[in-house]
């Protein structure tokens, strides 16, 4: 920063008049309201994004999208102290800029009221005049003694007015200059504070967005491999794999026949009809083999597409 800005064009020709120190606060404000409402969003945003991901049961992309909470998060807490600083920052110059707006309209109003008072005895000296002038020709010596008294305190008090008027005038521009001066410092610390808040709030969002792109590159390599690996999936192949692996047997079984209580011959087979194996007492099923690498079934990340 060459030059600074603020402090050559925040002026107003009214010396009561805060008009260019309250456009910089309202601006700051409205600054430091941007940095609330990033924050707000940053906070809000994390688990719910972790959340979703959660509910669609892609575990590595979730984890994914935990990290970038937590970095979210810490990026919220960043803004929030940065927020904080700032506010710290400001309160300290705004507190003396409240004292000398005060001070600066106290000392005009003292100063204004010391000149009404020294114009009122002015008059009242050149109404004692103006009738002692008219007195003249009065033959009534104690009026005039009177007139001429009266003159004489108007003259005194003309004198402690004027004199009172002229020291208030010299304390109020003492404290118009203390006012400009400070007013120059605030003016300079509120655009250092708002080109450092510019500056932060600029790489936050650049960081927000470059961690929002990460994480759909991340994800999409993540999808990638899935889709690779189901290019590779044949379906007849997994039904044929899936017989392989479950079946129980070839053979249907035997008819069950009808067998008389009172004949001889009960084990008899009907003519023209093959006996079938006995499957009164079945064996235990088969244990289905294991093939980790037969190239013929594709898994998914360990997933099996056949229901176990």
């Amino acid at each position: 920063m060459t030059r600074s800005l603020f402090k050559g064009n925040f002026w107003s020709a009214d010396i009561l008049s805060t008009v260019g120190y309250d456009s910089i606060i309202q601006h700051l404000n409205n600054g430091r309201k941007n940095c609330k409402e990033f924050e707000e969003f940053l906070k809000e945003s994390t688990l719910k994004r972790a959340l979703e991901v959660f509910k669609q049961q892609v575990d590595s992309v979730a984890q994914c999208h935990i990290q970038l909470a937590q970095s979210l998060r810490e990026e919220a807490r960043k803004m929030e102290e940065f927020r904080e600083k700032q506010k710290l920052q400001r309160k300290k110059t705004e507190l003396i800029m409240d004292a000398v707006h005060k001070q600066k309209s106290l000392q005009f109003k003292k100063t204004m009221d010391a000149k009404k008072n020294y114009e009122q005895k002015c008059r009242d000296k050149d109404e004692a005049e103006q009738a002692v002038s008219r007195s003249a020709n009065l033959v009534n010596p104690k009026q005039q003694e009177k007139l001429f008294v009266k003159l004489a305190t108007s003259k005194t008090a003309v004198e402690d007015s004027d004199k009172a008027y002229m020291l208030h005038v010299s304390t109020l521009d003492k404290v118009r200059e203390e006012w400009q001066s400070e007013h120059i410092k605030a003016c300079e610390a509120f655009e250092a504070q708002e080109c450092e808040r510019i500056n932060f709030f600029r790489n936050a969002l650049w960081l927000h967005v470059n961690q929002l792109s990460q994480q759909c590159v991340t994800s999409d390599e993540m999808y990638e491999q899935v889709r690779k690996s189901l290019e590779m999936c044949s379906i007849q192949k997994d039904i044929e794999y899936f017989v392989n692996q479950r079946k129980t047997g070839q053979i249907p079984p035997a008819p069950i026949m009808y067998e008389n209580f009172y004949s001889p011959q009960k084990n008899a087979v009907p003519p023209g009809k093959a006996t079938g194996p006995n499957l009164a007492r079945r064996g235990p099923l088969p244990i289905p083999k294991t093939s980790p690498d037969d190239p013929d079934y594709s898994l998914v990340d360990d997933y099996s597409l056949l229901y176990q």
